[in-house]
């Protein structure tokens, strides 16, 4: 049978396309798209008003697989949407004939959306009531929800573009259902609808003495602003990421913690960082990667022949914890690698990575040895996520080409 869903046309694509039965891998389907108008009377003003709607029927159709990206503003989210790209090859890029200053970045296989274009407060608004790009006032999750949704279901929307250069909201761009639908932002596991709909989910958790080391080197170096703006920014922002950013953690399947190391005494310089791969147990689709002996718990420093350490050295652990009452699998890494090649021998003793090929983990650390974190845990451990994403990805995919549509067993 098959499943109709209803979508407003104030955020959809107003295109209107019937297709005709065709054949795919999942045997045949088809998708019909039909608009109409009702009026329905506003009993306040005394008036009729129209309103368009989107009906979308369709049978065993392939949906696209969304993934959600959460951090705060200079956490390197940026950084994991170029690694992940690549593990499913072809080079992300600005949806061509656009807006130059879009932030969709689209490749063959994904399409990554930034949240932030989904303010409903330009900077000028959010300065007239007071509000940060954090606070859930300052966005609008209706639209998010109704156009992740589309989305998912096949569906093109007409996405809002914010501009970060001028701090505007410009004019909409089409975008297309691709294979896989990243969501990265401040907010992609807040609203509890839009949470649903993700099949995966990941969040970068930045310690406040590592955020303030990237965000100077980021916002001074490319966006031009003063240390001391900065430091005022990150002050005004602490209050509203406390109650709004940092909770969703606790939703995601997946969490980067980046810590300052334990391996020098008191450091506060930040260059050196320990950071942790907090894996849920139990969630579809996802197999834990663990350090030697599955369930174990370990400590390893695998400084020596094989692996050349520097001042202070490499210690991994791997056991398993609670977080926010989840069981999962944590494995870490502290210090920093000097050869980016004998990270072959670190690979070798991780298991679960979901590579195609042995040594596929080193070979993709170093295609973008010049991306930031690529000497230490952050750049492996969102290399492997990014390997399980695409494992996820095939093993739905399977999924649906072995379950019979309704009707058809």
């Amino acid at each position: 049978m098959a499943a109709c869903t209803v979508y407003s046309t104030q955020s959809l694509s107003t295109n209107c396309s019937i297709s005709t039965p065709s054949k795919t891998q999942l045997s045949f389907h088809q998708k019909q798209v039909v608009f109409y108008t009702t009026s329905r009377r506003n009993s306040k003003r005394g008036s009729n008003s129209g309103r368009s709607y989107v009906i979308t029927c369709a049978a065993g159709d392939q949906q696209t697989v969304v993934i959600g990206l959460a951090a705060d503003s200079g956490c390197g989210k940026s950084t994991f949407m170029r690694r992940l790209t690549s593990v499913f090859g072809g080079a992300a890029e600005p949806p061509k004939g656009g807006n130059p200053d879009s932030n969709t970045l689209i490749s063959d296989t994904t399409t990554v959306i930034c949240l932030d274009d989904y303010h409903s407060l330009d900077r000028t608004g959010r300065k007239e009531k007071g509000v940060t790009a954090l606070d859930p006032r300052a966005n609008d999750f209706d639209l998010m929800y109704e156009q992740v949704k589309a989305l998912k279901d096949g569906i093109s929307v007409e996405k809002p573009i914010y501009n970060h250069v001028t701090g505007l909201l410009d004019p909409p761009e089409l975008i297309k259902p691709p294979k896989i639908l990243v969501i990265e932002g401040l907010h992609p596991m807040f609203d509890s609808r839009v949470r649903d709909l993700l099949d995966f989910s990941i969040y970068l958790d930045i310690s406040n003495e590592v955020k303030f080391a990237w965000k100077i080197q980021r916002d001074m170096a490319e966006r031009g602003h003063s240390l001391e703006s900065i430091k005022a920014s990150i002050e005004a922002r602490k209050p509203d990421f406390e109650a709004f950013i940092d909770p969703q953690k606790q939703y995601a399947d997946a969490v980067i913690e980046v810590l300052p190391t334990q391996l020098i005494p008191d450091d506060n310089e930040g260059k050196i960082l320990r950071v942790r791969l907090i894996q849920k147990e139990g969630v579809k689709y996802f197999s834990p990667v663990y350090l030697f002996d599955d369930g174990s718990t370990i400590s390893w420093i695998p400084c020596g022949r094989k692996l050349t350490c520097s001042y202070p050295g490499i210690k991994f652990f791997y056991g398993p914890e609670t977080y926010y009452g989840n069981e999962v699998s944590v494995v870490e890494m502290d210090g920093q690698f000097d050869r980016l090649d004998e990270l072959i021998y670190v690979e070798s003793h991780l298991s679960n990575l979901s590579t195609k090929f042995y040594g596929e983990v080193t070979q993709q650390m170093l295609k973008h040895a010049d991306f930031p974190g690529s000497n230490n845990g952050t750049g492996l451990f969102q290399t492997i996520v990014g390997l399980k994403i695409r494992d996820l990805y095939e093993q739905i995919i399977v999924s649906k080409v072995e379950t019979p549509v309704a009707g058809k067993a």
